[in-house]
């Protein structure tokens, strides 16, 4: 049998490439999509050293007229998408009072975010469902604790994956007849470029116990249950909230 082939945006770095290597060692062949216009020196490494043909293909999600390109590619590399991650995601644009809270960022979070991960799953599911190839098959989301708990200073994006928690749900019903996995992954504090930024503040919330696990997340945590979900093996878990927080998201008295 073929290898499967797997699609991962914003695969180049970060909670992406993570997947995108767990995912090539655990024998699927990679088509990473991200922002560049070409691959970042190292990542045709990264994946096709562990024995993956590698494709990468250049797309913003937010732009619904590129996803048929992207599915399109994927025929093309694979002749079948078994697993499509979707992890591309921006951060509020700016964090502050939500009463000053811009349109323009708002639509710029929730077009990424939400509607380009929607339309973008669905471009991918209907290519899946006119193609049948005795692979395991699945549509994993990468959401955030945020699309639970709140945090008023960045509100769209908690309101973004929120909305997605919400679409893996009806996705998941629509697909799950038709042996399609629908997952949502919910990571906590993963140390990434994204958080860089903030890393002394996590460092001291981490200490104070706001992770029970005491220590941050990393991509590879990410990276590892994604390959899971995608290898089957949790596959009549179809619908399911997966958390990857080390318990931040536990409620406590």
């Amino acid at each position: 049998m073929t290898r499967p082939a797997a699609i991962v945006t914003g695969g180049a770095r970060g909670i992406g490439l993570a997947c995108a290597e767990a995912l090539a060692d655990a024998g699927f062949d990679i088509l990473v999509a991200d922002l560049a216009e070409q691959a970042p020196d190292g990542l045709d490494a990264a994946i096709s050293g562990r024995g993956a043909k590698f494709t990468y293909v250049s797309c913003d999600i937010a732009n619904l007229d590129s996803h048929a390109a992207l599915v399109g590619a994927a025929m093309r590399a694979f002749g079948r998408i078994d697993c499509l991650v979707n992890n591309a995601g921006v951060g509020a644009v700016v964090r502050g009072d939500l009463m000053e809270l811009k349109p323009e960022n708002f639509d710029r979070t929730l077009g990424i975010n939400l509607r380009g991960t929607v339309f973008l799953s669905q471009a991918v599911a209907k290519a899946m469902l006119a193609t049948s190839n005795g692979h395991t098959r699945s549509i994993i989301t990468v959401t955030s604790v945020s699309a639970e708990m709140a945090s008023p200073e960045r509100s769209e994006y908690c309101i973004s994956k929120a909305g997605l928690s919400m679409w893996v749900k009806n996705l998941a019903l629509r697909l799950a007849p038709e042996n399609i996995g629908v997952f949502e992954l919910r990571p906590g504090i993963i140390r990434t470029d994204m958080t860089a930024g903030v890393t002394a503040k996590y460092d001291a919330l981490i200490d104070s116990g706001l992770v029970p696990a005491k220590r941050w997340g990393e991509a590879s945590d990410i990276g590892a249950a994604v390959a899971t979900l995608a290898a089957g093996r949790l596959g009549f878990s179809t619908g399911s909230i997966i958390n990857v927080d080390g318990a931040l998201s536990v409620p406590r008295l």
